[in-house]
């Protein structure tokens, strides 16, 4: 069983989030992050799709990516720079989350379930996530009806 998460409820209300990758699971995590309210940068060179509510930085992750930023994100498929964007967020004191691995998250992101004016984030300990999308797609439809 993986460290036990305490489920954090932040307002990302005008603070910054940079999203490092432009791939689906980066540019899903960017478009959540928008919704509720971050200002969100990705870094990419390109993107899968166009995100809602962000801003495009057309090019390669570098150093210095990740001043000023409240939360970071790295998503890419080279390890390297997710160690690297990692390290940066760390110095700064960014919170930070590696799509590819869970030991290097200062928080991880969660099944987001809304509706009837309820907000629940749900996260499992990593080793079934078809069990916790499972559980997400049934808090949704509780939600949704009622």
């Amino acid at each position: 069983m993986g460290t036990k998460r305490f489920p954090l409820f932040v307002d990302l209300t005008g603070k910054k989030a940079v999203v490092i990758g432009g791939g689906a699971v980066g540019l899903r995590r960017a478009e959540v992050l928008a919704r509720f309210g971050a200002e969100v940068t990705v870094v990419s060179p390109v993107l899968s799709h166009m995100a809602e509510g962000v801003r495009h930085v057309p090019r390669k992750y570098a150093p210095g990516d990740l001043e000023g930023a409240f939360l970071a994100v790295a998503a890419t498929d080279d390890a390297r720079v997710n160690e690297t964007a990692g390290r940066e967020a760390r110095r700064l004191g960014v919170l930070f989350n590696r799509s590819d691995c869970p030991s290097d998250c200062d928080f991880f992101f969660p099944a987001i379930c809304e509706g009837a004016g309820i907000v629940a984030g749900l996260v499992g300990d990593g080793t079934d996530h078809r069990k916790t999308a499972r559980t997400a797609k049934k808090i949704r439809e509780i939600l949704e009806n009622g």
